[in-house]
């Protein structure tokens, strides 16, 4: 496996800045990264290189230094800024948006899983295009291509005829999995759905209520599918499901791409939202927003939330005390999937939901 060694340049509070390593770290495939040098800067939106000139000059001094192949930016730049990055440093850049597509890349296995991010690949490039091709040609529009087109006129629109090909697929998807659904309801099986921000414990209590071995990991993103298992309470069948683990400042396009796989998740009889507690109360208060938004657009129904604080072996009881009151929270349940501890209260309140709103 190659070594790439990566200057990052990120925000100088302690959450964004660790995300960010956290992302570097959980993107490698064929290439692992390294972080060599680490640069913050309170603004990351300026129009010329997306930071300051100052910055810019500083960075391209460290590359030298360092000997860095890549510069990664953790923050969203144009193609221009790109560019203007790339043409100062003499260096490879990529932004926070181009890294979580490549993470994504990197943990596809499903043919759905896959178009999701060839879909969101798409949205990413299209407002791309058009810069591009001004920087490529020097010009405020590009040349004309054959048969008298814009060549960016063409490539637009064969990205717009590729998106349109995806949707189709996915929505093909999506009808074979509104079926599975419906054939589930007939069952009379109750669902019950973990949601939370990554890392926060949804896979270790998949693991434990189900008796499987999904893979536990510390990077970002190790589940990207909808995994659905079955397990018991009391002798009764109910179905757990698992999926992709949410993150903060994630585009639109990137939730909307994975929205089919997401409305799988929303559309249980009781929604699990699990919050790690043993973080700091900053990050919690950062994470759990991140996800309320991510639920507020896919318009999930409040009442049929559980909030569960996870990991409580690593805390003890004034911890938990203070995020309920930080986080304005009423009746979560503290457990923790190592220990066991909170699991039969959890399981007695899981049998008493489904006993009461199952379908």
């Amino acid at each position: 496996m190659s070594l790439t060694k990566v200057v990052l340049v990120s925000y100088p509070d302690d959450f964004r800045l660790q995300e960010a390593k956290n992302l570097v770290e959980s993107s490698f495939a064929e290439k692992k990264y390294k972080i060599v040098k680490v640069v913050t800067h309170k603004f990351l939106n300026h129009s010329k290189f997306g930071l300051g000139s100052g910055k810019a000059d500083e960075i391209k001094n460290l590359v030298k230094e360092s000997g860095a192949d890549q510069i990664i930016v953790d923050e969203r730049l144009t193609s221009k800024q790109t560019y203007n990055l790339e043409d100062h440093t003499n260096t490879n850049v990529i932004d926070r948006e181009r890294l979580i597509l490549n993470i994504f890349y990197s943990k596809a296995t499903t043919n759905e899983s896959k178009l999701q991010i060839q879909l969101a690949e798409i949205k990413y490039e299209m407002p791309r295009v058009r810069e591009s091709a001004r920087i490529s040609s020097g010009t405020e529009r590009a040349g004309k291509g054959g048969m008298g087109e814009y060549v960016v006129d063409v490539k637009f629109r064969d990205l717009k005829r590729r998106a349109s090909f995806i949707k189709e697929k996915l929505n093909n998807a999506q009808r074979k999995r509104e079926l599975y659904h419906q054939q589930r309801l007939k069952s009379e099986m109750p669902v019950i759905s973990l949601v939370g921000y990554t890392s926060s414990g949804k896979t270790s209590l998949f693991n434990l209520l189900t008796d499987q071995n999904k893979e536990i990991s510390n990077n970002l993103f190790t589940t990207l599918t909808t995994t659905t298992r079955s397990f018991k309470i009391n002798n009764k069948g109910l179905l757990l499901t698992d999926t992709i683990g949410f993150i903060s400042r994630l585009p639109h396009y990137m939730i909307d791409a994975f929205k089919s796989t997401l409305e799988e998740s929303i559309a249980a009889d009781l929604i699990l939202l699990l919050i790690d507690s043993s973080e700091k109360i900053e990050d919690i208060r950062i994470k759990y927003n991140s996800c309320r938004e991510v639920l507020n657009e896919l318009k999930v129904d409040k009442s049929k939330v559980l909030i569960l604080l996870t990991k409580l072996d690593k805390v003890n009881s004034d911890k938990i005390e203070e995020i309920i009151k930080d986080l304005r929270i009423s009746n979560p349940i503290a457990i923790s999937s190592l220990s066991g501890y909170g699991i039969h209260k959890l399981k007695t309140i899981i049998d008493t939901y489904s006993n009461n709103h199952g379908k």
